[in-house]
């Protein structure tokens, strides 16, 4: 395994771990949304996989390798960004023992307000990377497969929160 793949998945764990906190039967959290958010996690790394993999093929046009490595750039950005979220959702699991008023309804409020904002931004960024590579078909296939992801993503943030 390359230094790039080995990255790739190590993307691909911290950025699924981001999105998938504990869950404990204190937390605010129900568990359908706990399922909804932990089938984030192969998803996440299964396009991770899969685009450094497609990204190594030796019949790859040199078009179509760079715009897999640009998503796959994007996506560790939005990895990054997200990080600092996940301590904040992931607490969820820690504090219990309140009524409806738990605090932590707020805190995870926020984190997921922030988190899908963060993945509304950087899907504007994808979207235009999308569109630079329309003419490299795998890569523009790749690219694509991304946005679904980050709009599965977005979805499941948006439900949760508005139940909160």
């Amino acid at each position: 395994m390359n230094a790039v793949s080995t990255k790739v998945m190590l993307v691909a764990f911290v950025l699924a771990a981001a999105l998938v906190p504990a869950r404990s039967q204190g937390g605010v959290l129900s568990e359908s949304d706990s399922r909804k958010v932990e089938a984030l996690k192969p998803l996440f790394a299964s396009l991770m996989n899969d685009l450094s993999q497609t990204a190594r093929r030796p019949d790859m046009a040199a078009g179509d390798v760079n715009c897999i490595n640009s998503t796959i750039q994007e996506l560790l950005q939005i990895s990054d960004e997200l990080a600092s979220y996940e301590y904040l959702i992931a607490m969820d699991k820690d504090i219990n023992g309140f009524d409806e008023k738990n605090p932590m309804r707020d805190v995870v409020k926020f984190a997921a307000d922030k988190s899908s904002a963060i993945l509304t931004s950087e899907r504007k960024r994808l979207a235009d990377l999308s569109e630079r590579c329309a003419r490299f078909p795998i890569g523009s296939n790749k690219t694509q497969q991304a946005l679904q992801v980050i709009d599965t993503t977005t979805g499941i943030l948006t439900a949760i929160r508005d139940r909160l």
